[in-house]
């Protein structure tokens, strides 16, 4: 990924995070991926790492229409991912998507309630409604709306080990072009 893109896609978060009253903390942990399709238009996310500690991490997210956060899993990591701005859709898949059978049901709690719902169905979350992901639920999420601001509170996080994508040749972090001078310095850099 090249470093203008970087420098772009955190200025648009920033200026999103701003723009609806995000206050971020001092000297956040930025986190931006393309997940080294190259492709960030269209896959990828900007994070920031709010709280890293053994037992829970809590992150912010930002993506804008037409970008996917790619299907995925964890096998350790229990997740609430909310929707605080905008609006999210999540497919979801009890398993890897080509081991679901079609229309298989199975339950997710959304706002604490279990509810069931189907493999491959896309649930949709306003603002301040949250899903809970359990380990091994597949899922990729997008906005439905123009951006979209979401945050996710998980039980430890380890994105180096524990990110499982569909599609193989993702890489949880890109490689980095230096075409500009960083505006940030990434947790990958770090």
């Amino acid at each position: 990924m090249k470093r203008s893109a970087l420098n772009r896609a955190y200025l648009k978060a920033k200026d999103c995070f701003e723009k609806h009253g995000w206050a971020l903390p001092p000297n956040p942990k930025w986190d931006i991926t393309d997940c080294g399709l190259g492709d960030f238009e269209h896959c990828g996310l900007v994070l920031i790492n709010l709280a890293e500690e053994p037992e829970y991490c809590e992150k912010l997210m930002y993506n804008h229409k037409l970008q996917i956060c790619p299907a995925h899993c964890h096998k350790k990591k229990k997740e609430d991912i909310i929707c605080r701005y905008g609006e999210l859709a999540i497919v979801l898949w009890p398993r890897h998507p080509q081991e679901s059978r079609e229309r298989e049901s199975f339950s997710v709690k959304i706002n604490g309630e279990s509810r069931q719902v189907t493999s491959g169905e896309k649930v949709v979350l306003p603002p301040g409604e949250r899903i809970t992901l359990c380990p091994g639920i597949y899922h990729e999420f997008f906005p439905q709306s123009d951006e979209c601001i979401l945050s996710e509170v998980s039980t430890a996080n380890d994105d180096a080990h524990d990110n499982f994508f569909v599609n193989e040749d993702i890489g949880r972090f890109p490689g980095i072009v230096e075409d500009e001078p960083p505006l940030i310095i990434l947790v990958s850099e770090s």
